[in-house]
């Protein structure tokens, strides 16, 4: 196993289960099925062997499933889990996935956005699990006519004006929407951007938008960006904001709302004209989308800010789901400052996230060797996610976007990424791909306006 130079506790999630899938088949063991499902009766599934129950394993057996659920619903989603062919297992999941449980956050967090109570099922037989049930709908591509494509990060929002298919204006404007509280604040900034790019065009036929969340028809379900509204406020003025905006440049607009992650994708499989893409934005989280082999979006989460890929139980916990080794610690700028300290580099704590992002990519800029070892960590860590979430998604290409990847910081992480993708895992054959500079910064929003589709 290659090291993490500034993390040796660092526990790949994708060594963790080999190793136990090794030792559960020199121990002899049990079929075991988990099947999430979501909306419209859409399941997925995931099988793997297990410690059969009372043998001595029940701790390991938990502690391996217990971190596939979370994977499982965070990137396919579901308000349903069943565990079949283990009652130990079950019992398990079904009390960390209870009011008060340990995973209380993600049980909730389903709920709201599939309007479900959660569920945690058990199945004796693995024969009578739930079986396989996915769709995938095509998504934009649509570059004909007067387009505004509006992305909303967490520590900026980008703008561009794009008449058929290329961008005539672009902008970035810092923002601080996690930090406010009254909705009018995310509302003026989106309809400020949009207003902005409407007036380099002659007229505007449609407006594509992505943002971090989950959306349903457009309508924002979960969105960290509001993550100091109030509830109330939330259900008042911030579900249909999108919506509301798009009527103030024009009643009949057609408007497309969709995970920024999926956009990434998008804007990758757009770039490379090919399919099989898995898309990665590291910005102010880690956002992710999936383009599969027929070009079409899969209706997925694809929420790995979530995922655990650290499975050292004293890893770095996410503040907002209470949960420790996902995603969103490592593969944003909270990752390039949590590892800061580790490098010796000491940052003003009464800087925001993005400017302490800012002087470690300075430093990275002059050549600083503390900075290079953040990102040559990070691209450890990045290395063997990949191989993890190769367990999961059939990926051709991966598509590495957002700030965190600018400079030559980005270039040392994919570099690392491919080591030990090349050393531990030659088997996989996917083309780890970072766009150039501008792409990078803008791509998002040009891809966004391609979203929806005119009359």
């Amino acid at each position: 196993m290659i090291k993490a130079i500034l993390d040796p506790q660092f526990r790949p999630a994708a060594v963790v289960i080999a190793e136990f899938k090794k030792a559960v088949a020199e121990a002899g063991g049990n079929p075991l099925v988990i099947a999430v499902e979501r909306n419209k009766g859409y399941v997925s599934t995931f099988a793997i062997d297990v410690f059969k129950d009372g043998t001595g394993h029940d701790e390991e057996n938990y502690e391996v499933i217990e971190r596939l659920v979370k994977t499982l619903l965070w990137i396919y989603g579901g308000y349903k889990v069943t565990i079949a062919g283990s009652k130990k297992i079950y019992e398990g999941i079904a009390n960390a996935y209870c009011k008060g449980g340990a995973r209380e956050f993600d049980a909730d967090f389903m709920a709201r956005v599939y309007e479900a109570p959660f569920e945690v099922l058990y199945c004796e037989n693995v024969a009578d699990a739930p079986k396989e049930n996915q769709a995938a709908a095509p998504v934009g591509r649509h570059l004909d006519g007067c387009r505004i494509g509006f992305d909303a990060g967490g520590s900026d929002r980008k703008v561009s004006a794009v008449i058929n298919g290329e961008s005539v204006y672009s902008e970035e404007v810092v923002w601080f929407p996690k930090l406010q509280s009254d909705p009018d604040y995310h509302y003026q900034g989106i309809l400020e951007a949009m207003k902005t790019a409407a007036s380099k065009m002659p007229r505007v036929d449609a407006i594509g938008v992505s943002s971090a969340g989950v959306y349903i028809d457009n309508k924002i379900m979960v969105a960290s960006l509001f993550l100091k509204v109030s509830d109330e406020d939330f259900e008042k003025k911030v579900k249909t904001m999108y919506i509301d905006v798009a009527k103030e440049i024009g009643e009949d607009i057609p408007i497309e709302v969709a995970n920024d992650g999926d956009v990434t994708a998008l804007a990758g499989a757009m770039d490379l004209n090919d399919n099989k893409v898995l898309g990665i934005a590291m910005g102010t989280s880690e956002a992710a989308g999936y383009v599969d082999g027929n070009g079409n979006i899969t209706g997925w989460l694809n929420e790995l800010a979530f995922v655990p890929i650290d499975f050292c139980k004293d890893a770095i916990v996410d503040p907002w789901a209470g949960d420790y080794g996902t995603g969103a610690m490592y593969f944003c700028q909270e990752g390039v400052i949590k590892l800061s300290p580790a490098a010796g580099i000491e940052l003003d704590p009464a800087l925001s996230p993005a400017e302490k992002l800012k002087v470690v990519q300075g430093l990275m800029a002059q050549g600083d060797e503390r900075a290079a070892k953040i990102y040559e960590t990070l691209g450890v860590y990045f290395g063997y996610s990949i191989a993890y979430y190769a367990m999961f998604y059939d990926i051709k290409h991966l598509i590495i976007m957002g700030r965190a990847t600018s400079g030559d910081g980005g270039t040392i992480l994919l570099e690392n990424a491919k080591k030990v993708l090349a050393e531990e895992y030659p088997e996989l054959s996917i083309n780890l791909y970072i766009p150039d500079e501008k792409s990078r910064r803008v791509g998002q929003s040009v891809a966004a306006a391609s979203l929806p589709k005119i009359g």
